[in-house]
C-alpha cells in the first residue's frame, strides 16, 4: 500500500513538471511558428499554425542583418571576454582564498557588494569613462566593461570553488618543484574544470544576448552584435515581426547548442563551489 502510494506522488509530481515544461516552452512554440508566417498571418493569428511556412523571412532577415559580421562580432566579444574572465577571476579567487589576508577579505566583500549595484544606476558615468579614456565605439571597451560587471560574479563561484581544493595537493606540487604559477595553473585550474564551464556557460548567457552595453558602447554599424541588429526591426512606428522572429531564431540558435551541450557542467560546478563554500 505504501509502495503504491509512493509511486503515485512520483507520477503526479512527473505530471506537474511536464505541464510546467511545457508551459516554458509556449513561447519557443510562438517564436517558430510565427517565424515562418507572413506579417499579416502573425497579426491576425499568432497562436495558429501557419497557413503556408515562409522560409524566405530568414533568407530576408540573414539578409538585413548582415547575419555573418554581426555574428562575428557577437562571437569574438563573447569568447574573449570568457576566456579572461574566467581566467582572471579563478587567478583572483585563488590568490583571495590562499592569502586570507584582511585586505582579501575586504576585496572579496567588494566583490560581492558589487553585485547588487544595478547596471541601470552606473550606466551614464560608465559611458563617460569609457569616452574619456578612448574606448568608445570598440570591441576592446566591450570587452573591458563586460570584465568589470562580470569579475564579480565569477570572483565569488570560483571563489567557493577553491576552498574545497585540498591544499596538501598544492604543497605536494610544491615540494616537486613547481612555482606558484604552476601550481596553479598545472594542478588547481584543471580541478577547477567544473567550475570554469560553469562560469564561462553562465557569461556566455548574458553575454551574448546582451543588448543595453553594446548598444552603449557600439555606435559603428559595422561593430553591432546580434541584438542591436536584430532591434532594427523595431521602429518608432512599425515593428516587423516577419523579420524579427526570424533574427531572434537566428541569434538564439547558436548559444542554445552552446548550452545544451555544456549544461551538465552547470549544477556539477556550482553545487561543487558555491554550496559547499
Amino acid at each position: 500500500m505504501g509502495t503504491t502510494r509512493r509511486r503515485g506522488k512520483w507520477l503526479a509530481a512527473e505530471a506537474i513538471m511536464i505541464v510546467i515544461a511545457l508551459i516554458f516552452l509556449v513561447p519557443f512554440y510562438f517564436l517558430l511558428v510565427n517565424s515562418v508566417k507572413s506579417f499579416g498571418d502573425i497579426l491576425t493569428n499568432a497562436a495558429g499554425w501557419p497557413k503556408s511556412f515562409l522560409w524566405g523571412n530568414y533568407a530576408e532577415a540573414w539578409k538585413l542583418t548582415a547575419f555573418p559580421k554581426v555574428f562575428w562580432n557577437s562571437l569574438v566579444v563573447a569568447v574573449v571576454s570568457n576566456v579572461l574572465l574566467a581566467l582572471i577571476s579563478s587567478m583572483a579567487a585563488y590568490r583571495m582564498v590562499r592569502r586570507d589576508t584582511r585586505f582579501n577579505r575586504l576585496l572579496f566583500g567588494a566583490f560581492v557588494a558589487a553585485m547588487v549595484i544595478p547596471f541601470q544606476s552606473i550606466m551614464i558615468p560608465l559611458v563617460k569613462v569609457v569616452s574619456t579614456i578612448g574606448l568608445m565605439d570598440s570591441r576592446t571597451g566591450l570587452i573591458i566593461c563586460y570584465l568589470g560587471f562580470g569579475a564579480p560574479l565569477s570572483v565569488f563561484l570560483f571563489h567557493g570553488f577553491v576552498k574545497t581544493v585540498p591544499k596538501e595537493i598544492e604543497e605536494a606540487g610544491r615540494v616537486d618543484g613547481c612555482s606558484t604559477y604552476g601550481i596553479f595553473f598545472r594542478i588547481v585550474l584543471p580541478l577547477m574544470q567544473p567550475m570554469v564551464v560553469t562560469v564561462i556557460i553562465l557569461n556566455a548567457l548574458w553575454i551574448w544576448n546582451d543588448y543595453l552595453m553594446p548598444y552603449l558602447i557600439l555606435q559603428n554599424p559595422d561593430l553591432q552584435t546580434i541584438p542591436i541588429a536584430t532591434y532594427s526591426f523595431f521602429g518608432q512606428f512599425t515593428k516587423q515581426w516577419d523579420l524579427a522572429l526570424p533574427a531572434l531564431v537566428l541569434g538564439i540558435t547558436p548559444i542554445v547548442i552552446f548550452f545544451l551541450l555544456m549544461q551538465k557542467y552547470i549544477i556539477e560546478g556550482i553545487s561543487q563551489g558555491s554550496v559547499k563554500g
